[in-house]
């Protein structure tokens, strides 16, 4: 299932929202507009006390990205932190893929997604304010991006600031990477409200 869910090229993200926010819930649809699947957090009692207490910064946390049949797809984990920490992506059977580790600069992060040999497999880059972010390899080619526009049918269907285009190159071959740099690239609204 896994291989089917990272074979697309666009993919659309759209946070639902809740009145009582302790867990992020972003629904996740393709080019056509066909929802695919979600990237949930789920949190104990626990957690969600610690996050009213000590707030989100330094609490661990556990995003899955599922398909409509609710099956784990990726998941992207944290530690505990107090600054920046390590992210690591792992497949649905819990194998660590990559890590993510972050720098930041003003409303201008980068996030790097390394192989489990600590090689760099691609990089995100950009403005978080104005969300437009590149992706691009170790070659420094670029082989997406994240932004809020988009066309067609999907600006019918996508009106809202909230919600935002991951885009892949048709072109990108290194699918054994895929996985990993998508997983951080839908996942990187989430992991950013976690350092707020």
């Amino acid at each position: 299932m896994t291989k089917n869910f990272f074979n697309g090229h666009d993919y659309f993200i759209d946070e639902k929202v809740r009145f009582f926010k302790f867990a992020n819930v972003y629904n996740i649809f393709n080019e056509t507009g066909e929802n695919i699947g979600a990237v949930k957090q789920n949190l104990s009692f626990g957690q969600k006390v610690l996050t009213l207490l000590i707030g989100k910064p330094a609490l661990p946390f556990k995003l899955e990205i599922v398909n409509n049949d609710d099956e784990v797809q990726a998941v992207i984990s944290r530690g505990w932190t107090f600054f920046m920490s390590k992210i690591v992506v792992s497949d649905a059977d819990g194998n660590a893929l990559a890590s993510i580790k972050q720098k930041f600069k003003l409303f201008k992060p980068t996030f790097r997604i390394l192989d489990t040999s600590e090689n760099l497999i691609a990089e995100i880059k950009g403005d978080w304010k104005a969300w437009s972010f590149n992706i691009k390899d170790s070659n420094e080619i670029e082989i997406g991006t994240i932004s809020k526009k988009w066309g067609g049918a999907m600006r019918e269907i996508f009106t809202n600031a909230d919600k935002y285009n991951v885009h892949i190159n048709p072109e990108y071959t290194e699918n054994k990477h895929k996985v990993a740099i998508l997983s951080a690239a839908i996942t990187i609204d989430m992991v950013l409200k976690n350092q707020k």
